[in-house]
């Protein structure tokens, strides 16, 4: 487990191109090391803000795309190529503009996939399929950052307080079913899932989620504060802007913190 680290940004397109280019650099020093990289993505504006970001940043092309694999930290149980699916709003922001390699691109399973409309089914497909890239045979691979937004009632990917898939501490996958927001069906990884990865990045933007990143950093429980139970083996990183950062105690962070 590692303590949060918090940056703190002046607003949230400032927010969205910092990340950006922090998120390449990562990804460059993996490829460095160990050949290839290893990101999950999430969605909502914040997370689709990033890759619209990273899209247009200068350095876009020092990553090797090739050598890159994607995940996603939950999706929205719709058919294929609905808009309100994270793929498909990620493939718009970013994976239609750049090299990525389709069979690195590993996206959730759809409504009317394979699975047809068993969320648990497909949940469970997914799990299979980050085990078989897990690492010395581990339930997941390594992911080199894991990113998560984090809602107005402090859910991150699709783990909400007090439901039961945020209780869960065995599987890395979940079918989500009567989720607080719509739709309320969805596929999610897990906490345990979430906490293999060596960095964790919370990303927070717009006042609307300065009550929800206070109550996740002042020692809340994971089952009422869900982000609260996010973060990374090697490193947590919270990514505000100021109005999300706004209910904070100033000693948290530096002043005029980027």
């Amino acid at each position: 487990m590692s303590a949060p680290q918090l940056v703190v940004h002046r607003d949230k397109e400032l927010m969205a191109q910092a990340a950006a280019a922090r998120l390449i650099t990562r990804i460059v020093d993996a490829q460095a090391a160990r050949g290839s990289a290893s990101v999950v993505l999430t969605g909502g504006r914040n997370g689709n803000g990033l890759l619209a970001a990273l899209r247009t940043a200068p350095a876009r092309d020092a990553v090797d795309w090739s050598r890159l694999d994607l995940w996603w930290g939950d999706e929205r149980f719709l058919p294929e190529g609905d808009p309100e699916r994270n793929v498909t709003q990620a493939r718009e922001a970013l994976l239609d503009h750049v090299p990525v390699d389709p069979a690195r691109v590993h996206a959730m399973p759809a409504a009317d996939g394979a699975y047809g409309t068993d969320a648990d089914a497909a949940a469970a497909a997914y799990a299979r399929e980050l085990a078989e890239a897990g690492e010395n045979h581990g339930p997941v691979p390594r992911f080199d950052v894991l990113m998560l937004g984090v809602g107005p009632d402090t859910h991150v990917a699709s783990l909400f307080p007090e439901h039961p898939a945020v209780r869960e501490t065995e599987r890395t996958v979940v079918g989500v079913h009567g989720a607080p927001k719509p739709p309320p069906t969805r596929i999610s990884l897990t906490l345990p899932a979430i906490r293999a990865a060596r960095e964790v990045w919370l990303l927070a933007a717009g006042e609307d989620k300065a009550q929800a990143v206070a109550v996740a950093l002042s020692g809340a429980g994971e089952l009422q504060a869900p982000a609260a139970g996010a973060y990374g083996q090697a490193r947590t990183l919270w990514l505000l802007d100021a109005a999300a950062a706004a209910r904070l105690p100033r000693d948290l962070y530096p002043v005029g913190s980027a």
